[in-house]
């Protein structure tokens, strides 16, 4: 039994110390700040490097060799089918996560950053309490605090029944299926985003008969659909089937398989035995047991923290960066520059979330990837814009590197002409969209990248080919116009 309480005082306490959180630490410390970085977890970087974004990454790279491998045929090279060593991949994956595990530890001491794993939940606005396992309890004061739990696999809804579930494991979420146990010979993926859509090509690549099944009308709602065609395409080709407009209402398992129970369309139901389950509609914030109620901290509706343009709460000293926070996109990046932001701001620094771009990308064959406002989105806010567009049939990169189902869209003001958003499909997307990133950041307009000189030939050639098409359509426009009115004047 553990008795007795530690005492600790400390100019800033982070809870979480996945990517946000340990930017945050790391950044107020080297400000010279006295620094506590928790977590629950006995190993920094969480969901994102233990579960998430560097392990998915790693076993993406397997499937996209796969399917390089097999495109290949239509430039003349066969290669004979892989012969998948699954104790090799999983042993690539923990070796990269045992890496850069070692790196932030590497990092901390250098820092001289305290971490500490323990469950941390707010006495009061000025304490914590960390609890440990066969340690005494400790109770930190502090000036300022900054919430950076992440979020968890959102829960099958409860209108789902689960039947006679005797192996939980057969029901995974995305974080137990990036462990990669096995190759089941077949898997019904629940949701068509893109945690969804990445898992599934990897188990697809590996020789697993998949299904999809998304509740709305196309996979990855809500992004435009000229961005959304070439994977779906992709998806059509290497998955079993593809059910839009339907729902899952059962999930039974008999004789070792699992009955699960789908709803057409058209209200009417049928019922497909798949080895496994991977539920992956989305997460939610980790703001329980936090001992929020200590602090009166208002949440909405989904569970997230709402906070300022400095990434500050209703209360002065606690601030909340990440997944815990209001608004989306729920994306690593975003989390460590909210970091950057907070650990500024309390070291007296003049600092602001008021980025103009938080790049997105769906690590999928093809990728896609995007910045700023999206055309369905430019449109919902009724914006006046044009769109800059070039399909990468019309590369020749692309078209060398058998690659030409991608497309490069800009979408800029109509009569400022500076850029609100760009998306890339493709090779590489997620790459490419960075230099857009910066575009918007510095406030470009479309003739800045119509008049840039890009390597050719390239994919990155795309971005500057697609605005100097719209830009030469606005001179023609131009043109025509003074033209009439020299005809009028004379």
């Amino acid at each position: 039994m553990v008795v007795g309480e530690m005492v600790e005082e400390v100019d800033l306490i982070v809870i979480g110390a996945g990517p946000g959180g340990y930017t945050a630490a790391l950044k107020a410390r080297e400000l010279g700040q006295k620094v506590m970085l928790v977590d629950r977890r006995k190993l920094p970087g969480g969901v994102c490097l233990h579960e998430g974004c560097i392990p998915s990454k790693s076993l993406l790279h397997c499937s996209q060799l796969i399917f390089q491998a097999q495109d290949a045929s239509c430039i003349g090279l066969t290669f004979t089918a892989p012969n998948i060593d699954l104790n090799k991949i999983r042993s690539h994956k923990s070796n990269v996560i045992n890496k850069l595990t070692q790196g932030l530890n590497s990092l901390f001491k250098s820092h001289k950053l305290e971490f500490i794993d323990g469950r941390a939940s707010f006495i009061d606005e000025r304490n914590v309490r960390i609890d440990r396992d066969g340690e005494s309890a400790i109770r930190v004061k502090f000036k300022n605090a900054i919430i950076a739990t992440g979020s968890s696999p959102t829960p099958l809804p409860q209108n789902i029944k689960l039947i006679n579930i005797n192996d939980p494991s057969k029901v995974m979420n995305s974080s137990t299926a990036l462990d990669l146990n096995d190759i089941p010979q077949s898997l019904l993926v629940i949701g068509g985003g893109y945690i969804g859509l990445e898992l599934g090509q990897v188990y697809a690549s590996l020789g697993t008969k998949v299904d999809i099944v998304e509740f709305m009308d196309s996979l990855l709602p809500g992004l435009d659909s000229d961005l959304v065609r070439p994977l779906a395409n992709k998806m059509k080709q290497i998955c079993n089937q593809i059910m839009l407009s339907s729902k899952v209402t059962q999930i039974e398992e008999k004789n070792n398989h699992l009955a699960v129970t789908i709803v057409n369309p058209d209200n009417s139901q049928f019922v497909n035995n798949y080895e496994k389950v991977l539920v992956s509609i989305g997460r939610v914030p980790n703001t329980d047991n936090l001992g929020l109620n200590n602090l009166n901290l208002n949440l909405d509706k989904g569970g997230f923290i709402p906070v300022n343009e400095y990434c500050q709460t209703q209360l002065k000293r606690i601030y909340a960066i990440g997944d815990v926070v209001a608004n989306q996109p729920m994306l690593a990046h975003k989390a460590m520059r909210q970091g950057h932001v907070v650990a500024e701001r309390l070291s007296g620094i003049e600092s602001a979330f008021d980025n103009r771009a938080i790049p997105a990308v769906v690590y999928t064959d093809p990728e896609i990837a995007w910045c700023g406002l999206t055309e369905n989105e430019a449109n919902k806010a009724n914006l006046s814009f044009t769109i800059a567009k070039l399909p990468w049939v019309a590369s020749g990169r692309a078209q060398s590197i058998a690659s030409t189902q991608g497309l490069t869209k800009i979408l800029y003001d109509k009569d400022t002409k500076v850029i609100i958003g760009a998306c890339i499909v493709g090779v590489n997307a997620g790459e490419l969209i960075a230099q857009m990133v910066i575009a918007m950041e510095m406030g470009a307009c479309i003739e800045d990248i119509a008049n840039s000189i890009y390597p050719h030939p390239t994919l990155s050639e795309t971005i500057m080919e697609s605005a100097l098409i719209a830009y030469g359509k606005e001179l023609s426009e131009i043109t025509q116009v003074n033209k009439a009115k020299l005809i009028k004047k004379l």
